[in-house]
């Protein structure tokens, strides 16, 4: 199956030429439409479902220095937009010209209502909670590093019955795509049941785990591995996957990250890791710069594409991956393949090349977000090449 590709200059939010619903919106819509020729009486193309974190984000930069306290320090550059993982998500998948559904939350301030706009030509479903919404002011530092402070606010209060409301039963090879589970406490406390849900319903589920706040401890270790054996997908980062990887439950630096000799051998960890996921799914290790690596079926793939350059804001990078990788995996199923590729789970041969591909994808979508500032700049459908296929 192949994207709609968007006609030049913004499409209209809702119009059946863009594919896109409105912002808001209760009426439920493909993630994207099918060509003609591969139109079928009842076909119903996959859809993109994106659950998680919502935010405001205010992007700082850059600091050549850690201020001294009581000071006050003028910056070049910023940028005011909707951040957090899911949303970066949603806007990719907007850039490259997709019509995803976006559910999270928001706050009930006016911070809320300016969020809502910034989603246009989404389709979300946001639960309001009583608090303020959740803001992380991102400080970008000359040498390329990132801090964040974030308030706690709306997003403590997300909770399962809102999503599995909002969930629609799912048309073959749709993927829900689940983000930053240690920063939404509600869904946390049976994550492995919504993901579960997720997967009863017909989606394929993809996971970024995110880093947990209290470090990898073993409490951690045993919750994340419920969550992963329900997984088709698992996007993380080298750190990440070498984190889960490292089951040991001493000899570990005091803030619970692994010690310096577990980061020896990426290759092992995504041993270890690709053994605690369902059989025939696959393990993504985001490598920034370096690219990305695929593993399923016991064989492992890497991608290495060109370095984005002149790059300010890293913001965002792994989720823009994400739904490049994800919104090429989709493209790979059609009305007629939905079954067979089913059924393929486990012929090596088919899966390399699905991976290999996407990969590609994802690091392309990702190099072409990265150079931009401010991103509100990008527009829809604007980055759809990064879908089409490797020269």
């Amino acid at each position: 199956m192949k994207l709609d590709q968007p006609q030049s200059g913004p499409p209209q939010s809702g119009s059946p030429q863009s594919g896109l619903s409105q912002s808001g919106s209760s009426q439920s819509r493909p993630a994207q439409a099918a060509p003609p020729e591969l139109v079928q009486p009842g076909y119903d193309p996959p859809r993109l479902v994106i659950v998680g974190d919502v935010s405001v984000d205010l992007v700082l930069g850059t600091l050549d220095g850690w201020p001294k306290i009581g000071t006050e320090q003028l910056l070049p550059r910023s940028e005011l937009r909707a951040g957090g993982s899911a949303a970066n998500a949603a806007l990719a998948a907007r850039h490259l010209g997709l019509s995803p559904h976006l559910i999270g939350a928001i706050g009930d301030d006016d911070l809320a209502q300016w969020l809502r706009l910034q989603l246009a030509g989404i389709r979300v479903d946001l639960q309001t909670c009583a608090s303020d919404t959740t803001v992380s002011v991102g400080l970008l530092h000359a040498h390329g590093e990132r801090t964040f402070f974030t308030s706690c606010g709306h997003l403590q209060h997300l909770t399962q019955a809102f999503v599995l409301k909002h969930l629609p039963p799912a048309s073959p090879g749709s993927v829900a795509l689940f983000t930053a589970p240690f920063l939404l406490p509600a869904l946390r406390e049976d994550f492995s049941r919504l993901l579960a849900e997720a997967s009863a319903k017909g989606y394929r589920v993809a996971l970024d785990t995110g880093w947990p706040p209290e470090g990898w401890t073993p409490q951690v270790h045993r919750e994340v591995e419920g969550w992963l054996a329900h997984c088709d997908h698992l996007l993380i980062n080298e750190l990440e996957a070498t984190s889960i990887a490292d089951r040991r439950d001493g000899d570990r630096d005091p803030d619970g990250s692994p010690s310096v000799e577990d980061h020896r051998d990426l290759e092992l960890a995504v041993q270890r890791v690709a053994g605690l996921l369902k059989p025939g799914a696959h393990l993504i290790v985001k490598l920034g710069a370096a690219g990305a690596l695929g593993h399923v079926d016991g064989h492992s793939i890497r991608y290495a594409g060109e370095a984005a350059l002149d790059i300010f804001d890293t913001v965002g990078a792994g989720d823009g991956f994400n739904t490049g990788y994800l919104a090429a995996r989709m493209t790979q199923t059609g009305p007629n393949q939905a079954g067979a590729n089913q059924a393929s789970a486990h012929q090596s041969g088919a899966n390399q090349t699905g991976l290999s591909d996407a990969l590609a994808a994802g690091c392309r979508t990702a190099s072409a977000i990265l150079p931009r500032f401010p991103r509100k700049s990008i527009a829809p459908g604007e980055l759809s090449h990064c879908l089409l296929p490797q020269s």
